[in-house]
């Protein structure tokens, strides 16, 4: 086999359509587009979402919501998962490497869903708490340090 006699599989190339060239190529005369109206016409077309005049469908339905851009860098770390982690020193990147958060986040937030046993302090600028969690940690006698 040599690269100058390589060729595509039987039918799977199909001839360009060349409208407008005679009436025995099947596409002359009005090339495919039919008798008048808009959609014959050179550069005649409407744009998306027209409805020819009736109110489109994306204008008829309220405005509702918005996605932040910001939701990408926040990130949420149960007591369960520091439990599991198990480290008593706890940083962003310590819980990148352990796969609890993603590796564009770069603020963490402990949630309380479920227990914690053992004293984890949390060494990063960023880290934020839930006031369930925060609770949790006094009564075990151990504050967050932030």
């Amino acid at each position: 086999m040599e690269l100058n006699t390589l060729k595509p599989a039987a039918g799977s190339k199909s001839a360009r359509r060349r409208v407008g060239r005679g009436i025995g190529s099947g596409l002359g005369k009005t090339a495919g587009r039919g008798h008048k109206g808009q959609k014959s016409r050179s550069g005649g077309y409407h744009k998306v979402g027209f409805e020819g005049g009736q109110m489109p469908l994306q204008r008829r339905l309220p405005k509702r919501g918005f996605k932040s851009t910001t939701l990408k860098f926040n990130a949420e770390v149960t007591l369960d998962d520091l439990q599991v982690l198990g480290a008593a020193q706890v940083d962003l990147l310590l819980l990148k490497q352990a796969g609890l958060v993603p590796e564009l986040a770069r603020k963490v937030k402990v949630i309380n869903t479920g227990q914690l046993s053992l004293a984890v302090q949390l060494n990063h600028r960023r880290h934020r708490r839930c006031q369930g969690s925060h609770r949790s940690r006094w009564r075990l006698g151990r504050g967050l340090k932030l």
